[in-house]
């Protein structure tokens, strides 16, 4: 199946990086990119604003997208292989949908140096070009495994020595805990939040406080503030 990513960010970046991209499409001049690909030897094709954006699915394309070899996932084993003891992060995600939020954290996963993001087959959204292009270029740098069932990973991973801690409503302050220890931070469905048979795993739940009048955070939002949190836990100044 073809696959494209689009975007200046996040096509220039994976021209950076390298290896990926099969072709780079220009419906608009992009100095950058065209240098880029011809560094790494990959075609550029000019192409009218119309046909691309059929081709992505998107308006939003900014004059570029890219062929690209489809992203990799990784097993569970593979993205815990060379963790230090006490300082493994992995972002556990309980049927994400939305694929701006995959991609934001992502980034956030990618700016605090987490080990990787574990989420569903089935009922959750997945590398998608959507969440390529929110990532900029996160998705190509931070390992994702892709599991059949979060539960029974949650129990490998505890007999592994990694403690869960989910983040939900009516939890204890998320600033209490030392996050000193192997971490997975499990973060729940937009609506629905984190599910039954996995909210029984985690050995903590943390809440984030909330005084104004809006009762929950963007789920990204969320990540992103418990991510730094135990970043900040593990590197004070």
């Amino acid at each position: 199946m073809t696959q494209y990513i689009y975007g200046r960010n996040t096509v220039h970046q994976i021209l950076e990086d390298g290896g990926r991209a099969r072709v780079i499409y220009l419906s608009s001049p992009d100095d950058k990119a065209e240098k880029l690909a011809a560094m790494r030897h990959i075609p550029v094709k000019h192409i009218d604003k119309k046909t691309m954006g059929k081709m992505v699915h998107s308006d939003h394309h900014q004059g570029i997208c890219a062929e690209i070899i489809p992203y990799e996932t990784y097993s569970v084993d593979n993205l815990i292989e060379n963790v230090e003891d006490g300082k493994g992060l992995l972002i556990m995600l309980d049927e994400l949908e939305d694929p701006h939020n995959l991609g934001a954290i992502l980034r956030t996963a990618d700016a605090v140096g987490a080990t990787g993001v574990i989420f569903k087959k089935n009922n959750a959204v997945g590398l998608t070009p959507a969440a390529a292009k929110v990532s900029a270029g996160a998705i190509d740098t931070v390992k994702c495994a892709c599991v059949t069932n979060l539960s029974r990973t949650c129990e490998d991973l505890k007999k592994k020595g990694w403690w869960i801690v989910g983040a939900d409503m009516d939890g204890q302050d998320y600033r209490a805990l030392n996050y000193d220890v192997n971490t997975v931070l499990v973060i729940g469905n937009e609506g629905k939040g984190i599910s039954r048979l996995l909210s029984k795993q985690c050995d903590y739940i943390v809440s984030l406080p909330m005084v104004g009048k809006i009762t929950s955070l963007n789920a990204s939002v969320s990540a992103g503030i418990l991510m730094y949190e135990i970043f900040n836990k593990r590197h004070p100044l």
